[in-house]
């Protein structure tokens, strides 16, 4: 898209954007992390608050550049400790449901590299997460785990890269269902 902009129409976008950041920056400082708010998420282990809204913007952010830098064949890895929180964020925000899980129960781990590790669990009464202790991870019996980087991992909630990108035990058919998963 970007290829056909001129030099002054590319400046004028890199300007545009910063300030909105530095807009919306404002806004959620003046408003307080504890405001309520909307959101489009169902009430779930993510609130329904300015400090929720905020902390859902970085790994969005975070994966569009990610986009960005794929377009441009330069793709970096996420850096670490965002890649940890977008992870938790999208399980606490995207994947708390009370939707009834259509299968079977079942639990997928994810475990990173760098040593955190959650467990989804998909039963009749939805879709919820819990960070295990390392004592956990490495006791429990999943129906399915993926392992991978934390940035590995993040991509891959957000179907930046495929099932294959990252080793996987148990039922590997479960993260397809997950994604297929309305």
């Amino acid at each position: 898209m970007t290829e056909n902009l001129d030099f002054r129409e590319r400046e004028a976008l890199v300007a545009w954007l910063a300030h909105s950041t530095e807009q919306l920056l404002a806004a959620l400082r003046e408003a307080g992390p504890d405001r309520a708010c909307w959101a489009w998420w169902e009430p779930s282990a993510s609130p329904h608050t300015v400090a929720a809204a905020a902390r859902r913007r970085l790994p969005e952010s975070m994966i569009h550049a990610y986009d960005a830098q794929l377009a441009s064949g330069a793709a970096q890895e996420l850096p670490t400790t965002e890649a940890l929180d977008a992870a938790e964020e999208f399980l606490a925000t995207v994947c708390t449901v009370t939707t009834p899980w259509p299968g079977e129960p079942a639990t997928m781990d994810y475990h990173t590299a760098e040593g955190r590790s959650w467990r989804q669990t998909l039963d009749a009464a939805g879709s919820r997460f819990t960070r295990l202790t390392p004592a956990e991870a490495a006791d429990g019996k999943p129906t399915a785990a993926v392992h991978g980087t934390a940035s590995e991992i993040a991509l891959l909630m957000y179907m930046r890269l495929p099932a294959d990108a990252v080793r996987t035990e148990g039922d590997a058919g479960l993260l397809q269902r997950l994604r297929d998963w309305d």
